[in-house]
């Protein structure tokens, strides 16, 4: 089993309650190759969502007293997306304390992107429940706040979508269409991929826990590949 001390090291928490730690690292595919595992951690993680939600919500709030509520929702969405979190997860090492099956170790693609995600969500909801709201706020803050002004600054909270058009329409005067092209996955963790199409012509594909975010992410790769 993993040595879960040496996480409580790298994040600087130390558990009360070893169980839960161990909970918030075990997918649900490794219990079910492990049927002496009777639980994963996605309550963990429906927990852990919503006090992130609250914790970048009361952050913004309090750091940007002019800020608007429009724009203070985009940036929330950037701070607490697949792709932050699960890179806030990598620089802690969580990749290397996952409970996963045999199938889902091999994968290191898309799919191992939004686990981390998901596990960094359980972390919190474990931390939460383990030591209260404000440790678990303080982890949050540590973990995703060090380059919001940054964001905020440069605006790359915006939506990428809105951007693509704008560009799209006033460099080449097109307006950019998207497609599904699959959704993979049991319903409770659905995977959609979608592509961004200018006059019938992929540009870039992109995927997300739904299709609104799989748009987003496909807009994004757009401007990068339009390098716009």
């Amino acid at each position: 089993m993993k040595e879960f001390n040496k996480f409580e090291d790298k994040a600087g928490v130390v558990f009360n309650d070893k169980s839960l730690l161990q909970l918030a690292f075990t997918h649900r595919s490794f219990v079910n190759e492990n049927r002496e595992f009777k639980a994963h951690n996605e309550r963990l993680e429906f927990l852990g969502d919503a006090v992130l939600e609250l914790v970048t919500t009361e952050y913004l709030f309090e750091r940007y007293p002019e800020m608007p509520e429009g724009e203070m929702t985009a940036v929330r969405a950037a701070l607490v997306n697949t792709q932050s979190i699960s890179s806030a997860a990598q620089r802690l090492g969580m990749n290397d304390f996952l409970l996963l099956s045999k199938g889902e170790e091999r994968d290191t693609g898309r799919a191992r992107q939004y686990i981390l995600a998901n596990t960094f969500e359980a972390f919190i909801g474990a931390l939460h429940l383990d030591q209260g709201y404000s440790t678990a706020q303080r982890f949050i803050s540590e973990s995703l706040f060090t380059n919001v002004d940054e964001i905020v600054k440069n605006k790359s909270w915006q939506d990428a979508k809105s951007r693509l058009q704008e560009e799209a329409q006033e460099r080449v005067s097109i307006t950019p269409s998207y497609t599904l092209i699959k959704q993979e996955g049991p319903d409770h963790n659905k995977v959609f991929t979608v592509a961004v199409l200018f006059d019938g012509v992929e540009i870039a594909q992109g995927s997300g826990k739904s299709k609104q975010e799989a748009e987003q992410v496909a807009a994004k790769s757009a401007l990068e590949a339009k390098n716009w």
